[in-house]
């Protein structure tokens, strides 16, 4: 069905509720249940996608932010309603969540599509829903909008503040080391999750709040409010007026998230220090949208921007400071110089135009440009024999002096592999060796877990050690850190090198001259075929979404997205069923 016009307007609803037939009548009756008739007078009808749960903790306060945003889209004129989509929350769901987030996207996109809708507003928080909310827009092409949930409150515990997930790896370390009490580590936890929201790092879920404010698909000013902070609210209310003028201008994502937005989201990227995620999520939305990013896309627009924003896990400080010291756009205007200017946002404005009020309230938090936390810190892709479509790195969560180093191969094959002989007295491994884990990638996991920041072997630890090269075809936590490649491609399980490599073989990591090379020559590797405890270790799927998953994933630079969700199928529905 396409829009019809309605009172000298077009709207995509009118397609179910104008008329006097037996079909108008179904959908115009089964949908009042209170509703007034003027809402179906060709009034806006905007669907809040709202990804609340109570299984995803981060996400469980949005029905409060939807009740605001239903409140401003009724005082613009237009008609609200709560749409449940599906919810993902990154520290409950198994395997990992990463593995559902296509499958979220697809059946958002499903719902939009088929429900009489004429704008969207986006409530995600964690890690994996808004990625998936915005692949699912992107793809229906309805105006939309996001809102994303907000960060927990600063935790602190004996009087120094806790950054969850970072400060999770570190004391886990500490324990493991034997310099921390298991105690102390476990009864940190009621302290380190203090409110309502997301993780207040710059983990994936913040980075993803100021990505979308980046790529123009919030209003501004909105990224990194603390969940808890009636502010959130207020902006919440202005979000729910704002959908409806989207729909009345015919502002479709595409008109919003153009190459030009996805260049500012690359610098934005790199001067908050954010989250590797970002990238497989910013390909899979290009890829919806015909955007023709690529993954070197990020090293050529991001590499020399410097990191001005001092948070765990590449500084000191979170989210709640982010918010005190001026916020995301008073970030960005330090680099204004580097943005796009032709990029406009959901506010109808130049996103450059929104920088010129921000300021920094606290240079601790905020450095400026001429003084920055690393003068070239952004994503970092490799290539080489041991990733010939691309690797990348984080050179701002790394050890500075592991990012050129030469070292022989500790090779496991899977997680339960690593899991099994990492603390293995009889490993051979000391602080030169390179730490490969295998089949974790997109098809051989499934899913591309968060293991690739794996951790330190014992012996390693003993000595004081905190940080080796670790090589993975896997993903890491936004809120992790080390010197990490991660993303290999093609990984292990699609025929790469990386399947191939061996106990002490070198490998050579050199950032600066984008290079990951494994120092075996052609021939050697020609001759040689994958271990069967590899292969023994590929997951396999007989049914279901796993095994469509396993069988049209792609590979992580190119988003990690079902091959036949490339691209956009548009809003129109052209049947009915009654």
């Amino acid at each position: 069905m396409s829009s019809e016009n309605i009172g000298g307007s077009t709207r995509r609803s009118a397609a179910w509720y104008d008329g006097d037939d037996r079909n108008t009548y179904l959908h115009r009756a089964w949908m009042r249940r209170g509703l007034p008739d003027h809402a179906f007078d060709g009034r806006p009808n905007i669907a809040i996608a709202n990804t609340a749960s109570d299984l995803t903790p981060c996400n469980s306060h949005l029905d409060e932010i939807a009740q605001s945003v239903k409140n401003g889209v009724y005082e613009a004129g237009g008609i609200p309603f709560n749409l449940p989509v599906v919810s993902l929350g990154e520290t409950t769901v198994r395997t990992t969540a990463m593995l559902w987030r296509n499958m979220a996207a697809m059946a958002m996109e499903e719902l939009f599509r088929a429900n009489p809708i004429d704008g969207l507003v986006l409530l995600g928080g964690c890690d994996k829903t808004i990625p998936a909310l915005l692949m699912a827009a992107a793809s229906v092409g309805i105006p939309a909008i996001v809102v994303p949930g907000g960060p927990m409150l600063n935790g602190t515990f004996r009087g120094k503040p806790l950054g969850c997930g970072t400060d999770v790896w570190k004391l886990s370390e500490e324990v493991r080391a034997g310099q921390l009490d298991a105690d102390y580590f476990v009864s940190s936890e009621s302290s380190m999750i203090r409110s309502r929201g997301h993780c207040n790092t710059m983990g994936t879920a913040s980075t993803m709040a100021c990505v979308a404010e980046a790529l123009g698909m919030s209003l501004p000013g909105i990224a990194g409010i603390p969940a808890s902070d009636s502010r959130l609210l207020e902006f919440a209310h202005a979000t729910g007026r704002r959908s409806v003028r989207l729909v009345e201008e015919g502002c479709a994502p595409a008109d919003i998230m153009t190459p030009a937005a996805f260049h500012n989201a690359i610098v934005a990227l790199a001067a908050i220090g954010g989250s590797t995620n970002a990238v497989v999520h910013l390909l899979a939305i290009a890829g919806r949208l015909g955007v023709g990013l690529e993954l070197d896309d990020f090293d050529r627009i991001g590499a020399d921007v410097p990191l001005l924003v001092n948070l765990q896990p590449a500084g000191r400080f979170l989210m709640e400071d982010l918010f005190r010291a001026g916020g995301f756009l008073a970030v960005m205007k330090e680099v204004r110089h580097l943005l796009d200017p032709d990029a406009v946002t959901v506010a109808g404005r130049p996103f450059v135009d929104e920088l010129d009020a921000p300021e920094v309230w606290d240079r601790d938090v905020i450095r400026g440009a001429d003084d920055p936390l690393q003068a070239a810190a952004g994503i970092a892709v490799l290539r080489g024999n041991l990733a010939p479509t691309g690797a990348i790195i984080k050179p701002a969560a790394a050890s500075p002096e592991l990012l050129q180093h030469r070292g022989p191969a500790v090779v496991f094959d899977s997680v339960e592999d690593m899991r099994a002989r990492i603390d293995d007295p009889d490993l051979d491994v000391d602080e030169n060796s390179v730490l490969v884990l295998r089949g974790c990638g997109p098809r051989g996991y499934p899913g591309m877990p968060e293991v690739a920041n794996m951790p330190l072997p014992q012996r390693v630890l003993d000595r004081g050690v905190r940080d080796m090269v670790r090589v993975c075809d896997g993903r890491m936590s936004g809120t992790a850190y080390g010197t990490v490649v991660l993303h290999v491609t093609p990984e292990a399980a699609a025929g790469g090198t990386l399947a191939l490599v061996q106990d002490g073989d070198l490998i050579d990591l050199d950032v600066a001259a984008r290079t990951l090379t494994l120092l075996v020559s052609d021939e050697e590797l020609a001759a040689r075929v994958p271990s069967p405890r590899l292969a023994a270790a590929y997951a396999t799927a007989s049914r279901g979404w796993q095994q469509l998953y396993i069988d049209h994933v792609q590979q992580a630079d190119s988003g990690a997205d079902l091959d036949f969700l490339v691209g956009g199928t548009g809003q129109d529905v052209m049947r009915e069923s009654h």
